[in-house]
């Protein structure tokens, strides 16, 4: 799915591009993978374990281009990848009422409102799709940042899967499943 390009404007004045990914971003995504993978325990993996090529990555972004189950945005700040946020529709017939989302953002570009922005296309995305009743997103234990954005946005809790995370430190987390009603 292709998602059309729109111009927001930050919480600091600054305008942003959300636009779908293109070729030439895969080698800048890779690099955005590893740094958001760096900057918080909150991310599924750390950067080394961001192993994807740039050949790869362009090719991710060429299925986006023709699937009609899935879509992503990129958040562009002054010509840096900022953000990304993709979602998944269900594409079997048991499933198709169903999107789960995820999202990410550098340290750099936290709190100028690109997630609100994020969230908000990919909600009014699902409400247009014909049949989806719901959204599903996960987070972990302690990353009270983005659950606030997420109810923020009207996800609620609906389970907690138990020491779901382990930290390189062993520390064990809890990891929570939110969901939005359309």
């Amino acid at each position: 799915m292709i998602y059309n390009e729109k111009k927001i404007t930050l919480k600091d004045g600054r305008t942003a591009i959300l636009r779908a990914p293109k070729i030439e971003d895969a080698a800048p995504m890779v690099q955005y993978l590893k740094d958001t993978a760096g900057e918080t325990e909150f991310i599924m993996r750390y950067p080394e374990e961001v192993t994807m090529t740039a050949e790869r990555e362009a090719g991710f972004f060429e299925h986006l281009a023709y699937s009609p189950f899935d879509m992503m945005i990129v958040c562009e700040v002054e010509g840096k990848l900022a953000g990304n946020c993709q979602i998944n529709f269900g594409n079997k017939i048991k499933t198709r009422h169903r999107a789960s989302v995820a999202i990410g953002l550098t340290k750099e570009f936290w709190n100028l409102g690109i997630g609100t922005a994020m969230f908000e296309e990919m909600i009014a995305v699902a409400r247009n799709r014909e049949g989806v009743r719901h959204i599903d997103l996960e987070f972990i234990e302690g990353n009270s940042r983005a659950r606030a954005l997420y109810e923020k946005m009207g996800f609620r809790i609906i389970a907690v899967k138990p020491e779901a995370i382990m930290l390189r430190d062993g520390t064990l987390l809890n990891e929570y499943l939110m969901r939005l009603v359309l």
